[in-house]
């Protein structure tokens, strides 16, 4: 059924996938936010799927937890290649691929356009999900960029950051071909991730001042 061949995403999210979800066995690259790639697991999480991270040493688990991602499954991989030599990365994510069902990977500067089939293969024929922040040699199915960002709550030199207000901007291949741009609270001054619906919804979120 064409339900069972898909992920959910968290609402806000849905407008940037022609299928408003993950769909299994295709590849999703993410490019100018971390964050972004790191909500797109969360919905699915929540609802019982294993997801992974390879290749992300710097990844807040702190800042996944808010977002939904249940930390019991979610299996880290911070620098595979150092433990496993030059192939180590794509081979960690083959793995991973067969074990979990989305892999959240950091790729290496120089990957190997054949070392990205094969895995685009892999990811294909095991129905998982392969979120890739930042470059793909290959053209992923949907393809996520942050074209603009700005945080909310600074004052002339003083305040806190209170939420960050981004333009998503979506596109790929087949019926991911359309152009598509989602403006997103990441992360929302409550926290989480939700839309920004109203055009003057800025207007709504008082500066707090630190004194």
């Amino acid at each position: 059924m064409a339900g069972e061949r898909l992920l959910p995403v968290l609402g806000p999210l849905e407008p940037l996938f022609p299928t408003q979800g993950l769909k299994r066995g295709s590849v999703v690259s993410v490019s100018g936010s971390t964050s972004l790639a790191l909500s797109l697991l969360a919905a699915a999480s929540a609802q019982g799927s294993w997801c992974a991270a390879v290749g992300m040493p710097a990844l807040g688990l702190a800042a996944a937890a808010e977002l939904g991602v249940a930390l019991e499954r979610f299996p880290l991989v911070p620098t595979p290649a150092r433990a496993t030599g030059a192939d180590g990365w794509a081979w960690v994510v083959a793995a991973m691929a067969d074990a979990c069902d989305v892999v959240l990977a950091r790729p290496p500067r120089r990957l190997a356009g054949a070392d990205a089939r094969r895995l685009t293969a892999r990811v294909r024929e095991r129905g998982s999900v392969l979120v890739v922040a930042g470059q793909w040699p290959e053209a992923a199915e949907v393809q996520l960029a942050v074209v603009s960002a700005a945080w909310e709550g600074l004052g002339q030199g003083h305040g806190r950051l209170l939420g960050r207000r981004v333009e998503v901007l979506a596109g790929g291949r087949g019926a991911a071909a359309r152009e598509r741009r989602v403006a997103l609270w990441l992360p929302h001054p409550e926290g989480g991730v939700r839309s920004v619906e109203v055009v003057g919804e800025r207007r709504t979120h008082a500066r707090r001042v630190v004194s």
